[in-house]
């Protein structure tokens, strides 16, 4: 087994043969490379493939002896100084090795047809590859140095990444607003990391936590400076996984492709923060105060994340704040001692929500062909509908995918959700109160997108199609521009009276008349074309929906509690998860273990809230829409003047608050982006008037002073008696 164990540094280089090869093609014969690109997207696939059957033989071998391996070389040594590089194998890695691995392969099988028309495909394919050996290198990372040499890499390849389609200014813009944003957390963990170097003299994990465990509790270091040590490490998980005040990058980041969308921003960079607390946890349980601030980010982050999901109008970016507040009730576990709570539902929300947004690319991708290539427009849920009939298996698994993150057993976040409730109110009934409200908040915004989606008739449909040449109504850019010309495009609502406009004020109404999915156009020869609708997509693209629909549903399964005795610590070893994650290198004792009963009495508590969040959405989005409207109270609860209806009045608030994304981006832009401007042009006044003011003035002044004097030595005797008498005068007058 130890054999196996030195061969793991493989793993992250995997994928850099394929990144190699392909960018010396580009470079030395780009014209060959670019025509056999479709080629490249295999070799990617196999390598990744290859990378998870090794994670998942150790990840067996974990199970079976519960061995932890680490691997180290000098890299630079001096005097006492050592600096040493390598890789650690244990369940903590394990597991993300296997969702990196598996995600990642998924989402290249996916990117292969929803890139195949862009002229950046090959780009894609290197910028996702690096990416993907950056999250490897990351997670099998054995000292905190080494983890943030690959955790900027992971910055680098997302900023590639969300800025792919750069010619579109929103893209360069998000790209950069991601950047800057993590910034910000990038240089608190560097800080950190130098200040527990200068605290202890080591960066290995295994050193910090022994001085962890060993001096903090003595008082043999200053708890102050630790304290602000760790806060500063917490700091770069905050940014990296979108935990408030730093999230306001992550909803801006889905200007990228939607392939992207889910590796990147659900199931592996996202978690990249998640997975940092998680391997200094040992570290941060010494700390009592950054625990606490840990589970209290963690609290106003699911909540605030399912806040500004209710009213959203993007698909995409309605699931990004959907995986904020997910990501927050990890952060909440985590801080509240509930590691592999935290774990299990960093798995589970991995695979739910890549399924999910692969899902949604897919929505929108049969949106196209009806208003060309604008995010604004096939991206927005408000001109969807009635997508059920045209593409059923994408709205089956999406369907599933939406009850597996609304909490509903037996699909996988249930078991994990449920497990992180329960904690939360054996911890503090506040933290219990907030988590419970935001899980029936989960359950109304993701049911929201699926009824806005798929549910009723399509709510859009075209007049006045022409076209000036032969050919198909639309192409895609490569570059993300229509390029069709001479094509009128107008679109227009239906507006009937079976409308829904419960939070998005603007949402059309539904059209209750079945209308004729296919049209025809004449081109100037008189050749009839036909329009497409809304159509499933291929074989390839569905694929890893369904793949991913099987994790979805028994990923969970590894959650299920047993009663399987007592451990030594006294704690009853319920879950298949914990054989998994006893030893580890971040072995310490669970905070808290239910019993059946508990779970029992914690899960119909957890689903009837899911149950009751699905309900409401149902109420306002939903068919049953039309028969609350014929009841007595219409007037009070849906209709109602919001100027003299309390409820009317809540209502508009509240979508103005989730719409607007809570007036923090607003106050960030203010204070930050136009203090910032006001500050420089302060300074660029101060450096053009005064700074260079006073050099210019004293050029000037030397510049006057010596026109003035060269003409006292001009020579001439009339000019001496002038002055002489002037001089004389002004000595009288002042000394008379």
């Amino acid at each position: 087994m130890e054999h196996t164990y030195q061969y793991a540094w493989v793993i992250p280089l995997l994928p850099l043969p394929v990144i190699m090869s392909m960018g010396f093609g580009l470079f030395l014969i780009p014209t060959a490379t670019k025509n056999l690109r479709r080629i490249w997207a295999f070799p990617s696939v196999l390598l990744l493939s290859i990378a998870m059957v090794f994670s998942v033989y150790l990840s067996i071998q974990q199970i079976n002896g519960n061995s932890i391996y680490q691997y180290l070389w000098s890299w630079t040594i001096n005097n006492d100084f050592s600096l040493e590089f390598g890789y650690l194998i244990d369940p903590l890695t394990s597991i993300m090795l296997i969702l990196i691995t598996t995600v990642g392969i998924l989402v290249l099988i996916y990117s292969d047809d929803y890139m195949s028309h862009d002229e950046g495909y090959l780009r894609f394919f290197i910028y996702i590859s690096f990416f993907n050996t950056s999250m490897l290198g990351l997670v099998t990372s054995s000292n905190l140095i080494q983890i943030y040499f690959f955790w900027e890499l992971v910055g680098m390849c997302s900023y590639l990444l969300i800025g792919f389609w750069f010619t579109r200014p929103i893209a360069a813009s998000a790209c950069q607003k991601a950047f800057v944003t993590n910034r910000v957390g990038d240089f608190g963990l560097l800080l950190g990391i130098l200040g527990f170097f200068w605290i202890t003299g080591s960066l290995e994990f295994r050193d910090l936590f022994k001085i962890a465990n060993n001096w903090i509790p003595n008082n043999g270091i200053n708890s102050l400076l630790t304290t602000l040590c760790a806060f500063l490490l917490f700091l770069g998980a905050v940014a990296k996984s979108a935990q408030f005040p730093l999230h306001v990058w992550l909803p801006d980041a889905m200007e990228g492709p939607t392939p992207i969308s889910a590796l990147i921003h659900a199931a592996t960079m996202v978690a990249a923060g998640i997975f940092l607390l998680a391997r200094l946890l040992p570290l941060f349980i010494s700390l009592p105060l950054i625990m606490h601030f840990i589970s209290l980010v963690g609290t106003i982050t699911l909540f605030l994340g399912a806040t500004l999901a209710l009213a959203q109008t993007d698909i995409k970016r309605s699931l990004a704040y959907s995986t904020m507040s997910q990501l927050g009730y990890m952060m909440l576990a985590l801080g509240i001692g509930s590691y592999q709570a935290a774990l299990f539902h960093l798995i589970t929300h991995a695979y739910s929500k890549a399924l999910l947004f692969l899902g949604s690319g897919s929505i929108i991708h049969s949106m196209e062909p009806l208003v060309g290539y604008s995010p604004d427009k096939s991206q927005n849920m408000v001109l969807m509908g009635g997508l059920r009939k045209y593409v059923p298996i994408t709205r089956t698994t999406f369907l599933w995918g939406t009850l597996s993150l609304c909490g509903i057993p037996p699909l996988a976040c249930f078991w994990s959700k449920d497990e992180i409730l329960g904690n939360s109110w054996l911890y503090s009934p506040f933290f219990g109160i907030i988590a419970s409200f935001t899980a029936g908040l989960t359950a109304f915004y993701m049911f929201r997108i699926y009824l806005l989606t798929f549910d009723g008739d399509l709510r859009i449909h075209f007049k006045n199609y022409s076209s000036t040449k032969e050919g198909s109504l639309y192409s895609i850019s490569l570059w993300g521009k229509s390029l069709s010309k001479g094509i009128n495009r107008d679109f227009v609502l239906s507006t009937t009276k079976s409308g829904v406009s419960f939070f998005s004020q603007n949402i059309p109404e539904i059209s209750v008349n079945t209308r004729n999915r296919i049209r025809f156009f004449s081109t100037p020869l008189g050749v009839k074309n036909t329009f497409v609708y809304p159509h499933e997509t291929g074989n390839t693209m569905l694929f890893p929906l369904l793949i991913l629909l099987l994790f979805t549903l028994f990923i969970g399964f590894i959650g299920i509690h047993f009663d399987n005795g007592v451990m030594d610590n006294g704690i009853s070893e319920l879950t298949i998860l914990s054989k998994w994650l006893t030893p580890s290198i971040n072995s310490f004792q669970e905070s808290y273990s239910i019993n059946s009963y508990e779970f029992i009495t914690n899960a119909i508590s957890s689903v009837s809230l899911a149950i009751f969040g699905l309900f409401i959405a149902y109420i306002f989005y939903g068919s049953a829409y039309s028969f609350f409207q014929n009841l007595h109270f219409k007037n009070f609860l849906i209709k109602g003047n919001p100027k003299k209806n309390f409820l009317g009045q809540i209502k508009k608030k509240i979508y103005s608050w989730s719409y607007n994304r809570g007036y923090i981006d607003v106050f960030y832009t203010r204070i930050f982006v136009l203090g910032i401007r006001r500050l420089a042009e302060l300074m660029h006044f101060f450096d053009k008037g005064v700074i260079d003011g006073i050099t210019n003035g004293v050029g000037l002044a030397g510049f006057c002073i010596g026109e003035e004097i060269k003409y006292v030595g001009g020579g001439r005797i009339s000019s001496y008696l002038f002055f002489f008498l002037c001089y004389v005068s002004l000595f009288l007058f002042f000394f008379p």
